[in-house]
């Protein structure tokens, strides 16, 4: 694991939300999730590990996520290619690497929440 951030945080409740979690597994084994952050940022700290415990919640296989760690100046792998500007930003791809959705640091719903809307206003219900 590349970021200490997106470990689970052990005190997420799945439960409260239960739609969210459906969405994410019911395409579990057709989307990946690429992040980007930064252990030292407090947008990643405060956000990443609630999302980390909805992937793992919605049985997201860990070969599905793919996590980056940028430097304060916001360098790292995929910056450039992905046009990343803040952190954390989270795409979300097929597998013919078509871009799904996208959280970007200042949505005004938790990154699972809004990747979950975004995916299935994309996609459709599985």
């Amino acid at each position: 694991m590349t970021l200490e951030t997106m470990r689970p945080n052990p005190t997420w409740d799945g439960a409260a939300y239960e739609e969210t979690v459906d969405a994410l597994a019911a395409r579990r084994e057709d989307l990946r999730y690429l992040v980007w952050g930064g252990d030292w940022c407090k947008d990643c700290r405060a956000l990443l590990p609630d999302f980390g415990a909805a992937l793992e919640a919605a049985g997201v296989p860990d070969d599905r996520i793919e996590e980056f760690a940028v430097d304060r100046d916001k360098q790292g792998p995929g910056v450039d290619e992905y046009g990343v500007e803040y952190i954390p930003t989270i795409v979300v791809e097929d597998d013919d690497g078509t871009e799904v959705a996208r959280f970007v640091e200042s949505e005004d719903r938790p990154p699972a929440v809004y990747l979950a809307e975004e995916i299935e206003s994309a996609l459709g219900t599985a």
